[in-house]
């Protein structure tokens, strides 16, 4: 194996990481309404499972309030079933032709532990990207036993560290903004 590809293949894998990372945080609830606290909502839709987006129209009319308009009234109350079973903690209003989920403001106790979830999920995504750095460095070594000379082994070593301190800020840069939109009031 050459420098290049164990170097993309560690680069590949910290991006996949990150883009993990900020998907989880999509759904964590910072108080504002976000379609995306319905992604692992799943419906019976006509005999298959679908998420509640591929059964109705799901909009966002204010920051507190989640729309969902069911494309076929008969699936009212299917999804309203499958918002409260999911446990995402929102009860729906159902007024016959729509469906509506009013977020309710976190309290400081709420707030606290959805930071804490925040840097769990962090901390699963930092423990990714060292095992792909750590990764890269072994296949340096086994690379160097093979015929690739040291020194260039050693400067992918080198460059491998780079990559998770790039990655790192990223992750961090990630953190940082979820943190400040959950705390503010």
């Amino acid at each position: 194996m050459d420098t290049k590809t164990i170097l993309n293949d560690a680069t590949q894998r910290m991006q996949k990481a990150i883009d993990h990372l900020e998907e989880e945080l999509l759904n964590i609830r910072a108080g504002k309404a976000s379609p995306n606290v319905l992604n692992g909502v799943m419906v019976d839709y006509f005999g298959s499972q679908v998420p509640v987006s591929g059964a109705a129209s799901v909009t966002v009319p204010d920051a507190k309030t989640i729309l969902i308009q069911p494309w076929d009234k008969n699936m009212l109350r299917p999804i309203e079933k499958a918002i409260i079973d999911s446990n995402i903690g929102l009860t729906p209003s159902n007024n016959g032709e729509t469906i509506r989920l009013s977020i309710p403001p976190l309290t400081e106790e709420r707030r606290k532990s959805l930071v804490k979830q925040v840097r769990g999920e962090g901390e699963t995504a930092r423990i990714s990207l060292r095992n792909a750095r750590r990764d890269a460095v072994e296949a340096f070594k086994k690379a160097m036993k093979e015929g690739m000379p040291e020194d260039e082994s050693k400067d992918g070593e080198t460059q491998s560290q780079k990559l998770l301190e790039k990655f790192s800020k990223l992750l961090d840069e990630a953190l940082a903004k979820k943190e400040k939109e959950i705390m503010t009031v």
